[in-house]
């Protein structure tokens, strides 16, 4: 019976399983694997995104992903890059990353599942440590890659008599012509900024394209994309905070930040610029984050619509804030951290964490 249901029909029965179930699925007989991949925009799309964690120095050229669906860690080889690469952004299926073998900015598409690599083109502009950020032009549309634009900003470039001076230009990537455009000039005072004080993840919301400064205290720096202006905005605690990291959640551009002996706490953007508290990391899970210290000053964050995660070394466990469908509630959990992968123990590594969507994960049934 199985052998003989229109496509249509079993992709229908497919929309219904998990990510690992519709993998397994995948992998049972051709056809059903024809199924799956003929009517992608069928499958499910709002499952829980997986945890990817990057070695910061990767030269054992391999990456893990967290599968929160059945708590599960898998390691991924990325024998097939090029040249060692840091995450910069999650586009769909695919990761922003950046080769870090040369100190000249040159970006690329990944896909670890799938063992895809492609390099953008080169940036009209040769330049070093500019701020990056990623806006999906159409987030709901069918596929598992969305069109997407890529910013970029600041940076330090060739002076025109020799040396290096700050880039005060922003470029722009667009994924439909495939090309790099000069957007024009911005104040050198926030070139400066987004060269020496910015890590590369970005927050699109509402229209702006908002990056973290760290100079003595933290701000955010934002790029309205219709008016082409720039904007700063103050953030809490600002010269008390051990770290502090920008998220996208439920529509509104989201804050966290720990401060010495007491609480990490997560903000939301309100009318007229100002932020409101919405949430406090539970005092048991802050203190077994912790290990009994006191400091936040190494945590890290990242986050996608549906889930928030503070993390540290790859051995160490992970607090996470996520949203429960069926209770329409966000709860907290626990995820240990990985020492084991199928009974071969793993080093204690400094990792970059990222968040990655479950389409596209055969992988799953292999491990």
């Amino acid at each position: 019976m199985w052998s003989t249901l229109p496509f249509d029909v079993l992709a229908k029965i497919f929309s219904f399983l998990s990510p690992d179930s519709l993998a397994c699925a995948r992998s049972a007989c051709r056809q059903w694997h024809t199924c799956a991949r003929t009517y992608p925009s069928t499958l499910p799309q709002h499952h829980q995104a997986w945890f990817l964690a990057l070695p910061t120095r990767n030269r054992g050229q391999c990456c893990y992903v967290h599968n929160p669906v059945v708590d599960k860690w898998h390691m991924l080889s990325l024998d097939f890059l090029p040249d060692p690469i840091r995450p910069v952004a999650s586009i769909g299926t695919l990761i922003l990353v950046r080769p870090t073998n040369c100190t000249i900015l040159q970006l690329a598409l990944c896909n670890p599942f799938t063992r895809q690599f492609k390099y953008l083109p080169m940036l009209n502009i040769t330049r070093t440590n500019p701020a990056v950020g990623v806006v999906i032009l159409e987030p709901g549309q069918p596929g598992p890659n969305p069109d997407f634009r890529v910013y970029v900003a600041g940076g330090m470039s060739e002076a025109p008599r020799g040396g290096a001076t700050y880039e005060a230009t922003l470029e722009m990537y667009d994924s439909v012509d495939d090309a790099w455009h000069i957007m024009g000039f911005m104040p050198v005072e926030f070139a400066v900024r987004l060269t020496v004080w910015t890590p590369n993840e970005s927050v699109y919301s509402d229209g702006v394209l908002y990056w973290m400064t760290s100079a003595r205290a933290y701000s955010v720096m934002g790029f309205h994309l219709g008016s082409h202006t720039w904007r700063e905005l103050s953030v809490p605690m600002a010269d008390r905070l051990e770290f502090a990291a920008l998220l996208w959640r439920n529509g509104r551009l989201t804050l966290v930040g720990g401060t010495c002996g007491e609480d990490a706490c997560i903000w939301e953007l309100t009318e007229g610029d100002g932020w409101g508290l919405i949430e406090k990391v539970p005092i048991e899970l802050g203190i077994k984050f912790l290990g009994g210290k006191r400091s936040w000053g190494s945590t890290k964050c990242v986050g996608s619509e549906g889930a928030i995660c503070l993390y540290r070394e790859f051995g160490s466990g992970m607090v996470v804030w996520r949203e429960i469908e069926e209770k329409v509630r966000w709860e907290w959990f626990w995820v240990e951290g990985c020492h084991f992968i199928r009974d071969k123990q793993v080093q204690n590594l400094q990792i970059k964490g990222g968040e990655s969507s479950d389409k596209g994960k055969e992988i799953a049934s292999k491990d």
